[in-house]
């Protein structure tokens, strides 16, 4: 299971989230059809343009579970003052990834950042 996780400034266009993505997935030699699928924070969940991309890839959108996204906050490895300042965690991109993949999951690398989008992608039981 790999899941991309998504941060962004509101009102972003479906066309930068799917930007993101591939280039998150560019970065790690991945193709769309290997993403399970993506995952977002609660603070976000709002977001047109991430539910319109994951419909364009065929993909459901998970709203992170409040309890799942404390469990990996350990994990988070990019640290954003804006972002912590928007939803109260480092990076809501690899917080989504990795709540959303599980508790064994992993980071594939530090989230990445196209315009006003940023994209981290986790595998579960890494």
């Amino acid at each position: 299971m790999k899941v991309a996780g998504i941060g962004c400034r509101a009102g972003v266009d479906v066309g930068d989230v799917l930007a993101a993505i591939d280039a998150a997935l560019y970065a790690h030699a991945l193709g769309r059809g290997m993403l399970t699928a993506i995952a977002t924070v609660p603070q976000k969940a709002d977001e047109t343009a991430l539910a319109d991309a994951a419909r364009a890839l065929g993909l459901k959108l998970i709203v992170a579970d409040p309890d799942q996204l404390e469990r990996v906050r350990q994990k988070i490895v990019t640290r954003s003052v804006a972002s912590l300042a928007a939803t109260g965690f480092d990076s809501a991109a690899e917080a989504a990834a990795l709540a959303v993949a599980g508790a064994e999951s992993a980071l594939l690398g530090p989230r990445i950042a196209v315009g006003d989008v940023t994209c981290a992608i986790a595998e579960a039981g890494r």
